[in-house]
């Protein structure tokens, strides 16, 4: 009988995550997390289950766009999969959006959130974009002062029955601007009697089938750029469950995330409410895009933790020259390293999350306030590129399995390519960065490095130390010299500026965790994490010509 390999298969994705738990059980200790495991275990053995199985028959099923009636009518309709139908009961049943305000774990709620939502992205082909957005809105709306809309949306974004959850769409891009918002065009005119009405076009809306959107639109004699726009808050059907005055032209054919609905709109006189001061709408609209690009870099890790699961479980079933990859040496130090990045990106990205919830819950101080404005680009973008080389690593792996679609493997490197992209490339967080750090300078996070790196001791722990204490040494030399002086220089390196910033967090936090693992679980596999990390390299602030950078440009 011929041969048939056998397929990697995964398990309750709670249980066997020895990093999260690991990292929950350090972070809420033991009591708390004794109380959480229930939902946390319930979660896993969906992704690791039910779920995924669903998600391998569903593989060829994408969302159909539905323009008219039978009768002519106009109804753009949005045909979702039915895991996004049942994604969207269990998001709002397991309390995805509603958590950080129930508060049941004071400033660690989020932690809870997102190990969580850490769980059900892999398994729920991005459903997380609509979630990232929502829970933008709702902190947004919240922190408004809006009464109308406190009453009306915040409910539904925060509820846990299906039938009441709302999810929200963030619509900023245009034609003539993508991450240069202030060039938006779409216009809001106020007519008395009728209220604020939008008219213009969206380029890329994720999440159309939202019964809500926050989007910025131009009122009528502001002035340009970003201060001239305004925040408005719509609702995507009227009444009777028609199109809002918004057309939806077309659905997107993307490169992944095929499964999320991403339309182009043209709003004709869509029904608006300015949800706070008619101006400054960029800086209005930064709740929600820092909110997301956590979620972004938590969907970036998850997905890692996804790819090296597959990858991990293959190896012990697939034999090649006479052992299982699992016995073999270069593959078995090719998966090592996988995993020594994604250990560092996990631990880099659940400290943001720990920083989110201190600093809305007023347990932050001005100082690790200043370090989440600063660290929240830093690992969305430190974590987007590291998810795009893991899961290519992780494909390969498999050979040439890693290359055909019913496999399921070739999804997670598409839908991983849009983690460096989405709410900003790398680039522009780059700049992002630059700009977080503008106001206090890098003194904050230097302190934190320090204070974390001075809980290592285990002797190659202390080595390691060292390096990364002289690395973020060289970071903050690096800006001195630059920053306004050399405005060329310092913009052409601010990706590997950003990059070392990501790097040197990341290998700091997986060193004192190497540490507590050894003391309190006597584990030493994030030591080993910690150092092949380490090892790879963390620096990337080596000076280039900026003439040689031109010619190869040009």
């Amino acid at each position: 009988m011929a041969f048939v390999q056998s397929p990697p298969t995964l398990g309750n994705q709670y249980s066997d995550d020895r990093v999260l738990r690991a990292w929950l059980e350090r972070t809420l200790g033991t009591d708390a997390l004794a109380n959480v495991r229930p939902q946390l275990e319930r979660m896993g053995a969906l992704a690791g289950g039910e779920l995924y199985a669903q998600q391998l028959a569903e593989r060829e099923l994408e969302p159909q766009l539905v323009q008219w009636d039978a009768w002519g009518r106009r109804v753009d309709r949005i045909e979702l999969t039915p895991l996004w139908r049942r994604a969207e009961d269990i998001a709002a049943r397991e309390g995805l959006i509603a958590l950080p305000h129930e508060a049941p774990l004071g400033a660690l709620s989020r932690v809870l959130q997102f190990a969580l939502v850490y769980l059900f992205t892999p398994s729920t082909d991005v459903y997380a974009c609509p979630l990232a957005m929502s829970d933008g809105a709702a902190r947004t709306i919240a922190a408004s002062g809006n009464r109308a809309l406190i009453e009306r949306a915040l409910p539904r974004l925060v509820s846990r029955d299906p039938a009441q959850f709302w999810t929200s769409g963030q619509w900023m891009t245009e034609p003539i601007g993508g991450s240069d918002v202030g060039l938006a065009e779409t216009e809001a005119r106020f007519t008395p009697g009728e209220g604020w009405r939008l008219y213009g076009r969206k380029y890329f809306t994720s999440a159309i089938a939202s019964q809500m959107a926050l989007t910025l639109a131009r009122p009528t004699n502001n002035p340009p750029g970003g201060k001239g726009l305004a925040m408005f808050y719509l609702e995507t059907r009227d009444a009777e469950g028609r199109p809002n005055n918004l057309n939806v032209d077309r659905l997107k054919d993307k490169l992944g995330t095929r499964k999320v609905p991403t339309a182009e709109l043209t709003l004709n006189g869509v029904p608006a409410i300015p949800v706070a001061e008619l101006g400054n709408g960029v800086r209005a609209i930064s709740t929600v895009l820092n909110i997301t690009r956590v979620w972004n870099a938590v969907s970036a890790v998850s997905y890692m933790r996804r790819g090296l699961a597959l990858a991990h479980d293959f190896a012990t079933r697939r034999v090649a020259f006479g052992a299982p990859l699992a016995r073999k040496a270069l593959h078995a130090d090719t998966l090592a390293g996988l995993q020594a990045e994604f250990e560092a990106a996990f631990q880099l990205t659940f400290f943001v999350v720990e920083l989110l919830g201190r600093a809305e819950t007023g347990a932050a101080g001005e100082a690790q306030q200043a370090l989440l404005r600063i660290l929240t680009p830093v690992a969305k973008l430190t974590t987007g590129r590291q998810s795009v080389a893991v899961l290519s690593e992780v494909l390969e792996a498999f050979g040439g399995a890693g290359y055909i679609e019913d496999t399921g493997l070739p999804m997670l490197l598409r839908d991983a390519q849009v983690f460096p992209i989405w709410e900003g490339t790398t680039n522009v967080l780059s700049l992002d960065t630059l700009r977080a750090i503008a106001p206090s300078g890098l003194a904050p996070w230097r302190r934190e490095i320090h204070a974390i790196l001075a809980e290592a001791r285990e002797p190659q722990l202390l080595a390691l130390s060292a390096r990364l204490e002289a690395a973020a040494e060289a970071a903050e030399a690096w800006l001195a010299a630059n920053a306004g002086r050399n405005e060329a220089t310092l913009e052409a390196g601010a990706r590997r500026f950003a990059l070392t910033l990501g790097r040197v967090t990341a290998a700091a936090l997986l060193a004192r965790q190497a540490q507590w693992s050894l003391e309190h679980r006597k584990d030493s596999a994030p030591r080993a994490a910690a150092l092949r990390f380490g090892a790879a390299g963390v620096n990337l602030l080596q000076d280039f010509d900026p003439a040689l950078s031109k010619l190869l440009s040009a």
